[in-house]
């Protein structure tokens, strides 16, 4: 993936099918241990929504548009069919608002992810009423954006140094949103599952 190696670049439909596959592979590797998380605090389906998820976008990878707007869209749309969970509905309005900000165009500079990820951490904050500080996937995708724009030249590395400190930095806080919330007390010392599978996505495009 050319956005990997180090240097500003622009990113295009080959790109995101890549990222599919990669975090496609990722998430067969994890889904059971993201289930396990999930079983402490919600209803354990996380790993398999994100299965799903994925396993469908890689279906229907080699027909998305070159237009990553209508891509995008495309790519929310499956994930909505396969999954009605709360983590497959946010995933789905993250990629709507990313479609958004992308229609019309068929390649991205690199430097615009950022804004495609605070647009989508918006939405899904909208969404799922929730805000930053709550302990959920929302404050990992802000650390990630803030790293991006911080390093730009180092892009995963970043973001995976930045998410790794946001989980470590929110393990013994309450959860706040969600069904977490009914047990927050149990939520202290555990990370929150959201973050974890965001983790989990963005250690997939690390190149090997």
């Amino acid at each position: 993936m050319r956005v990997l190696e180090g240097r500003l670049t622009m990113i295009t439909i080959v790109d995101v099918r890549d990222a599919i596959s990669r975090i496609q592979h990722q998430v067969q590797q994890t889904a059971d241990d993201l289930c396990a998380r999930d079983g402490q605090l919600g209803d354990g389906d996380l790993g398999i929504t994100l299965e799903k998820a994925f396993n469908r976008l890689a279906e229907i990878g080699p027909t998305l548009p070159e237009d990553l707007g209508k891509a995008f869209a495309a790519a929310a749309a499956a994930v909505s069919k396969v999954s009605s969970s709360s983590f497959g509905t946010l995933l789905a309005t993250g990629l709507l608002a990313a479609a958004k900000r992308s229609i019309g165009k068929t390649e991205l500079h690199s430097t615009a992810v950022p804004d495609l990820l605070r647009a989508a951490c918006q939405k899904m904050s909208e969404r799922g009423s929730a805000s930053l500080g709550d302990k959920t996937v929302l404050d990992a995708i802000d650390a990630a954006a803030r790293a991006l724009d911080s390093h730009p030249k180092d892009s995963v590395s970043a973001v995976i140094t930045a998410v790794d400190e946001t989980l470590s930095l929110f393990r013994d806080r309450q959860c706040k949103i969600g069904r977490a919330r009914i047990f927050s007390d149990r939520s202290i010392g555990l990370d929150d599952p959201g973050m974890v599978a965001f983790r989990v996505m963005v250690g997939a495009l690390k190149s090997s």
